[in-house]
């Protein structure tokens, strides 16, 4: 297995792919490497599901780190392009934690569900010896939809438009600014600039985003760019749907601080995590269409591209097939003296 982070393709397809227990026809999609989600047709109702580990990062503060610990959750659904309406989730926390920091972890999620229409309606609290933070539990996020109106991951087609909102390595700005402010420090970011990139963290939600851009365009594929970064989504988009993906870096937007802390990290912005940013194919025509909409929203989107017959991703000259080793893994070991 790999030392960190999720399993390759050559993996899933070897160890996980072959023994997924009993077949039935009701599975639409189902587990597939670099896929967000899975479908379930159940007549004329339909489930889109994914399930994510949680991630509660205490430095962040527990109200903060439930915030966005949830949406990396949720934003595996919501590329289908349905708003999630059920969730359920598992904790098992350290014996350490008091329950003012579970009140402040549990009330935050508790807020952003209302606020997306979002019900919790299963789970698993505890508190266990040999928990610790940040892996504490799992949560599978469901969206009831529409079994013939789901966008699906694997759908890009060659002629498609190449969009992508936020651009490189958002999540990992915002995290290490907000983690280690006096660390950047010392490797000579000023204040002003790591309080900048600090509120990177707060654009790691793409929920809205996603079900907007499928509404008002033709969008045949989104994928939420997290491990391996913007280089990992196109590779996964383009070797699920069968097709080549030809991307340029000119128009991608790049948010304050992302530049001068990664390099202070000494990591490739296009191959660390980047939770928030959203990878969407659409039809040309309908580009500009959703362009507007996502623009109307405050959230900066630039063309990255287009989605053309072949294979692989070409992109700064290179050519990619397989998601890059997301280097965010080593920095962040780094800094927390592992």
């Amino acid at each position: 297995m790999t030392d960190r982070g999720k399993v390759d393709r050559s993996f899933f397809a070897q160890h996980v792919a072959p023994r997924l227990g009993a077949a039935r026809e009701d599975v639409g999609q189902g587990p597939a490497h670099g896929v967000d989600f899975a479908t379930l047709d159940l007549g004329e109702t339909g489930l889109a599901l994914a399930t994510d580990p949680i991630s509660v990062l205490p430095g962040l503060g527990f109200g903060r780190a439930g915030r966005f610990a949830l949406h990396i959750v949720l934003s595996d659904v919501a590329v289908s392009g349905h708003l999630p309406t059920h969730l359920a989730i598992s904790l098992a926390l350290p014996e350490s934690t008091t329950t003012e920091q579970f009140d402040a972890l549990w009330g935050a999620i508790d807020e952003e569900c209302r606020a997306l229409g979002t019900s919790i309606v299963t789970g698993h609290t505890a508190q266990y010896p040999g928990s610790s933070y940040p892996w504490v539990g799992a949560a599978t996020a469901m969206a009831v939809c529409d079994p013939g109106n789901v966008v699906r991951p694997d759908g890009a087609r060659p002629g498609d438009r190449l969009l992508v909102t936020r651009g490189p390595a958002v999540e990992t700005t915002g995290l290490f600014a907000s983690l280690y402010p006096e660390e950047l420090g010392e490797r000579g970011l000023d204040a002003d600039t790591v309080a900048e990139a600090a509120q990177r963290l707060e654009e790691v939600r793409l929920v809205r985003d996603a079900v907007t851009a499928a509404e008002v365009g033709h969008v045949t594929a989104m994928h939420d760019a997290t491990e391996g970064g913007l280089l990992g989504a196109f590779s996964e988009m383009a070797a699920s749907a069968g097709v080549r993906f030809e991307v340029t870096a000119d128009d991608i937007p790049i948010r304050p601080g992302v530049e001068p802390v990664c390099d202070a990290l000494g990591v490739d912005p296009w191959a660390v995590t980047t939770a928030g940013t959203l990878v969407i194919a659409v039809a040309p025509e309908d580009s500009e269409t959703v362009i507007t909409a996502l623009e109307a929203r405050g959230t900066p989107v630039g063309v990255a591209g287009d989605v053309a017959d072949g294979s692989g991703v070409s992109f700064r000259g290179e050519e990619w097939t397989d998601p890059p080793r997301d280097p965010s893994w080593d920095a962040y070991a780094d800094l927390a003296g592992e």
